[in-house]
C-alpha cells in the first residue's frame, strides 16, 4: 500500500518482516519523530541478552528508556512460552500514563495474542484510540482477524519495504497529524 493509499489512517500496522526488523524499524521512527519536534510514547520490545532473544524480552520505554521484563525464568529445558504478564501490565500502565500527561504519537511493539485476548498492551491502543492519537505498531497476518475486530476502520497495514523508504514516515506523520489539527 503506498502513501496515498493510506491517507490519514490513525493507526498503521506495519508487516512482512521479521519481528526484530521491524523492532528496529519501530525504534528508527520514534528517534526520527522525536527530532522532528514531537513528543513520542509507547514501547519497542528490546532483547536483554542478544545470545538468548526469546529467553530474556525486555518492553523499552520511548519516554525514559526504563526497561520492562516480559519474560520469565522457566529453568533449563522448559518448552512453554516464558512471557510475563505482569511485565507486559506494568509497561502498559507506563504509556497510559504517557498518554495521560500528553503525547503526540505512540508506538507500540506489536498487537499479538495477549492484545487480542485483552490483555498484554490492550488497554494502551485503547488509551491512544480514545485520546485520537496516532499509533504506529506491527501486527502478525495470523493475528489480522482479531486485528479487524480490534480496530475497524481506524487501521491500515503497511508492508515494511514500503514504510522503509525515508519519506514514507514524514509522509504519514504530515498527514495525520494535519487531520488531528483538522478535527
Amino acid at each position: 500500500m503506498g502513501v496515498a493509499e493510506i491517507g490519514s489512517c490513525q493507526i498503521v500496522a506495519l508487516q512482512g518482516a521479521a519481528s526484530s526488523v521491524i523492532q528496529e524499524m519501530l525504534a528508527d521512527f520514534a528517534m526520527r519523530l522525536a527530532d522532528a519536534g514531537l513528543r513520542v510514547s509507547g514501547v519497542i520490545e528490546s532483547s536483554a541478552d542478544n545470545a538468548k532473544p526469546c529467553k530474556a524480552m525486555m518492553l523499552r520505554s520511548l519516554d525514559d528508556n526504563r526497561l520492562f521484563s516480559i519474560s520469565q525464568d522457566l529453568g533449563p529445558g522448559s518448552l512453554a512460552c516464558n512471557l510475563d504478564p505482569e511485565g507486559l501490565v506494568l509497561a502498559c500502565a507506563a504509556v497510559q500514563q504517557s498518554i495521560a500527561r500528553g503525547t503526540d504519537v505512540v508506538i507500540l511493539s506489536k498487537f499479538g495474542k495477549q492484545e487480542a485476548a485483552g490483555g498484554g498492551l490492550a488497554d494502551a491502543f485503547g488509551s491512544a484510540i480514545s485520546a485520537g492519537l496516532p499509533v504506529i505498531t506491527a501486527v502478525s497476518p495470523a493475528m489480522m482477524s482479531e486485528w479487524q475486530n480490534y480496530t475497524g476502520s481506524l487501521a491500515e497495514c503497511v508492508a515494511a519495504d514500503v514504510a522503509r523508504h525515508a519519506d514514507w514516515l514524514t509522509d504519514w506523520s504530515r498527514r495525520v497529524m494535519t487531520s488531528r489539527a483538522c478535527a
